[in-house]
């Protein structure tokens, strides 16, 4: 219970990789850490985005998991509360880049730049969380990173330094190649997380 009082954000949608929620849900919640699961809405009540979550392999319904909240509207207190937001693995990043206007950033990339943009929160990428950065490459450009081997050109792209490890640290960004090293990617942060104390 190294990190009692501690808060971690994790960002959801539909496609989520199931293993590795339920992983973070509970190896977190071990060491003291509150876990909170964050989306946007679409208009729609925590409820109803709970229950229409499902999960990428298995179908399983994020209800059966833990409930949503709203990243969008969050204060700069509010954000500033968390220790780390982690973006997962699956589709999950692919859905939350979504925009209705092509002409502004979608919402979750607007909320992870203003995390990008406080060193204290430490930063967690994992797999395919990596396009949700494709709007905004400069918060990786000339970073070391990790990702999915399929995503190795769009992090070239992106002006990323890549590095074949299993996880990466740099600075306040940690990166880990597949939803598969969920396991190594959460002992790094709390790691971390526990030298911040």
């Amino acid at each position: 219970m190294k990190l009692q009082k501690q808060k971690i954000g994790i960002l959801i949608e539909g496609d989520f990789y199931e293993p590795e929620i339920w992983y973070y849900k509970f190896r977190f919640a071990e060491e003291g850490v509150e876990v909170r699961f964050l989306t946007r809405m679409w208009g729609q009540t925590s409820e109803v985005m709970t229950n229409g979550f499902k999960g990428h392999e298995f179908q399983i319904p994020f209800s059966q998991i833990a409930s949503v909240e709203s990243f969008e509207n969050m204060d700069d207190a509010t954000l500033k509360s968390y220790a780390a937001i982690i973006v997962p693995a699956g589709q999950v990043a692919d859905r939350l880049r979504f925009t209705e206007d092509i002409h502004k950033l979608p919402p979750a990339v607007e909320f992870l730049k203003r995390a990008f943009a406080d060193k204290k929160i430490l930063k967690g990428i994992i797999c395919h969380g990596l396009w949700l950065v494709a709007p905004a490459p400069e918060l990786v450009r000339g970073r070391k990173i990790v990702v999915h081997n399929n995503l190795l050109g769009d992090a070239k792209n992106m002006g990323a330094v890549y590095v074949d490890e299993d996880v990466v640290v740099d600075g306040d960004l940690v990166t880990a190649r597949t939803g598969g090293h969920c396991h190594l990617f959460a002992r790094t942060i709390i790691e971390l997380l526990a030298e911040r104390i």
